[in-house]
């Protein structure tokens, strides 16, 4: 059975950011990322766990999927969906974005 799958505003706001900046020098490989964005999280819905275990927060509700250079990070709070928290750049340090989001 297919999960709903919910995006974070702050992830949804990740995303055109993310759009954004990669637009800037392409509009092609702009298209590209939100295509696969769109993509992997409409797979996530169906086989939840496809996703790696996001390894600076070791807890198995924490997963990742790598799309371009970006991770697309998701958490499974239930079993009728998953929730989109971030998508951040793979060169971000995931761990200072976690602990200074978290703060407020």
């Amino acid at each position: 059975m297919a999960r709903r799958v919910d995006w974070a505003e702050a992830a949804w706001r990740d995303f055109e950011e993310a759009a954004s900046y990669i637009a800037r020098d392409s509009k092609y490989y702009a298209a590209s990322f939100v295509k696969e964005v769109i993509e992997a999280t409409r797979t996530l819905s169906l086989f939840t766990s496809k996703g790696r275990v996001v390894p600076e927060l070791a807890n198995p509700n924490y997963r990742e999927v790598i799309v371009q250079s970006y991770r697309v990070i998701y958490q499974i709070p239930d079993e009728n969906s998953i929730e989109i928290l971030a998508v951040v750049h793979g060169a971000r340090d995931l761990w200072i974005l976690w602990h200074r989001e978290s703060r407020g």
